[in-house]
């Protein structure tokens, strides 16, 4: 019966990404991170929040720790920049 309820969880998967609802999210690295915190004058702690359980922490395997930038694009203006920490 295991096998059937892993089938079960696989077809629950759905692609958050290919509805066009959620903005593109991507792990900064080490140095991108640094480099913000330093341009924005914060630390670590003061960015918003995102938790580890969040599904799109899940698909993209960020853990504690790691910085989001998160894509907005505008139809009529410039792309906005967001960035979450994963706690």
């Amino acid at each position: 019966m295991p096998k059937a309820k892993e089938k079960d969880e696989e077809k629950k998967q759905v692609d958050i990404f290919g509805s066009g609802l959620v903005p593109k999210h991507e792990i900064m690295s080490g140095d991108e991170k640094a480099s913000l915190l330093e341009i924005l004058n914060i630390s670590h702690r003061q960015l918003p929040r995102v938790k580890e359980d969040d599904p799109v922490v899940k698909v993209l395997g960020a853990k504690k720790g790691d910085v989001l930038r998160i894509t907005r694009r505008s139809p009529v203006g410039a792309d906005s920049y967001y960035y979450r920490v994963v706690v």
